[in-house]
């Protein structure tokens, strides 16, 4: 089985949702042109970090935005990892990626487990407990947010399960653009894994950003990769491929976890 990526290589309007609502669909208009199989968004793109202000313009329970990309699913019959967003709850406010299928169905949210102190998540952002486990077409994918990509024991955990697939939402900023580059590669490598990262690209009021999306594939050779500016990132992946890699140096069986 092959599927058709597209990711959405997007600038993000500060604290303005409404605005990024209608950014995100059309840029979605145009991918879908490519027919993708799966489309993903970056982190945080209806707010960006605007994180003073998400008491006011953080999402209810995500309903806003599941209730787009249930529409956008249903529309174009495309399974949608939609990046991540400011999810108000009762508990507190959680920056959550979202998971809808082609049918218009909520499969998963997940919600970032490693907030990014640098960038002052933890005073704003309650951390997630959950893992990023879900499935699309029968196929055991993960997701992941940004600073997740910096704790390789997080990605295994996901992959020692049967995850063939690690989607990664991100707002990394451009002074660290070869730590992003070097990180999903490895994290490809290690995991025997496809990598389809998606990074926001523009401007904040306290950051550059990267830009440079990434689809990798289980031998950490770059399928494609985006520049910085605002772009659609294709390319396909061959659930066959991580079968053969996997199988031919046999990591997770060697592997003596008694020891670590």
């Amino acid at each position: 089985m092959n599927w058709n990526i597209a990711c959405i290589q997007m600038d993000i309007a500060f604290g303005k949702p409404e605005t990024n609502y209608t950014a995100a669909e059309q840029l979605i208009e145009q991918a879908v042109q490519s027919k993708p199989d799966v489309l993903i968004l970056p982190e945080l793109w209806t707010t960006g970090y605007d994180l003073t202000r998400l008491e006011e313009i953080a999402d209810v329970e995500a309903k806003e935005t599941i209730s787009f990309l249930q529409k956008i699913a249903k529309k174009y019959h495309v399974h949608l990892v939609g990046g991540s967003i400011a999810k108000k709850t009762n508990d507190g406010i959680y920056n959550t990626m979202l998971m809808i299928n082609n049918k218009g169905e909520f499969v998963k949210d997940y919600d970032k487990l490693h907030l990014f102190q640098l960038m002052d998540e933890h005073h704003f952002l309650q951390p997630g407990e959950r893992d990023g486990l879900f499935t699309f077409d029968d196929k055991l994918c993960a997701s992941f947010i940004c600073y997740d990509i910096r704790f390789p024991e997080w990605l295994r955990a996901h992959t020692t399960k049967g995850a063939e697939v690690l989607f990664v939402s991100a707002e990394w900023p451009k002074p660290r653009l070869d730590h992003w580059r070097a990180l999903l590669i490895s994290r490809a490598i290690e995991n025997q894994a496809y990598v389809v990262a998606v990074n926001r690209t523009g401007s904040d009021p306290n950051n550059i950003f990267a830009g440079h999306s990434l689809i990798i594939d289980p031998w950490g050779e770059i399928i494609n990769e985006a520049g910085e500016g605002v772009e659609i990132l294709t390319g396909t992946i061959d659930f066959t491929k991580v079968r053969e890699v996997r199988n031919k140096i046999p990591v997770f069986a060697d592997r003596r976890p008694e020891f670590y």
